[in-house]
């Protein structure tokens, strides 16, 4: 019996398994969008907290990154799939419910990607806020501009532009993430990936798709990205 080459494995028929791994990427791009954005919220926070913060948030802060960065993202996952399940049984049994109740593997991720690159995403902001020049600032302070004028005109944009390489950076690392929710059995492109390994024995093949699909999406995202990066960049002098 001859093995299926790759167009055959890849239909979309009956027979295929086109279907099954498009899910699996669109759930791959939702969990990686929505962590990237989450992570991007705890970022801006973060990079506020220890460039503007007190002495406590600014603590607060360093002790977040420092932990964060430090420590492997799938315990991150494992941490608030099992802490999350448990704590959600505890609360199900003072109101009477019986059993386990775990805890949703999309939200788990989700959250457990968010967290783990918004420490990424705060040195990324803190960095790019520090870049930007202290005379740009005063010089619309010279000019009158209120600070939410400021910050909408001169500090957003700067900063956001001085981020962008750094943002594409860690959306990379955030898309990369994402494969390792399959822990929590999110149907996510490497999960659709194993279930069609087993079933046809030809985990080589599946994985080899897998990889190319990652690969796509990245270099697509890559191309947005960079795009971004030279929109933001009109009008500034390189050297």
């Amino acid at each position: 019996m001859t093995q299926p080459g790759i167009l055959e494995l890849l239909s979309f028929g009956p027979d295929g398994w086109g279907n099954i791994l498009l899910a699996g990427a669109m759930m791959t791009i939702l969990i990686a969008l929505s962590g990237y954005a989450t992570g991007a919220v705890i970022g801006v926070l973060g990079a506020w907290a220890k460039v503007r913060g007190g002495p406590v948030t600014r603590l607060v802060a360093d002790v977040y990154t420092t932990v964060l960065r430090g420590i492997p993202d799938l315990l991150v996952i494992y941490l608030l799939y099992f802490g999350g399940s448990a704590a959600i049984s505890a609360v199900g049994h003072l109101f009477g419910a019986e059993g386990f109740i775990g805890f949703p593997g999309f939200l788990a991720g989700m959250l457990a990607v968010g967290i783990t690159s918004g420490a990424q995403h705060t040195e990324v902001f803190r960095g790019a806020f520090r870049a930007v020049q202290p005379g740009e600032i005063e010089a619309a302070i010279a000019c009158g501009m209120p600070r939410w004028l400021r910050f909408r005109r001169i500090v957003a944009p700067l900063t956001l532009r001085h981020a962008l390489p750094g943002l594409g950076n860690v959306w990379q690392v955030v898309l990369k993430e994402s494969a390792l929710v399959s822990i929590t059995g999110v149907a996510e492109l490497l999960r659709q990936s194993q279930v069609a390994a087993g079933s046809t024995g030809l985990p080589f093949d599946f994985y080899l798709i897998a990889g190319g699909i990652y690969l796509a999406i990245s270099t697509v995202s890559s191309a947005v990205l960079h795009r971004a990066e030279h929109h933001f960049s009109r009008g500034v002098r390189r050297s």
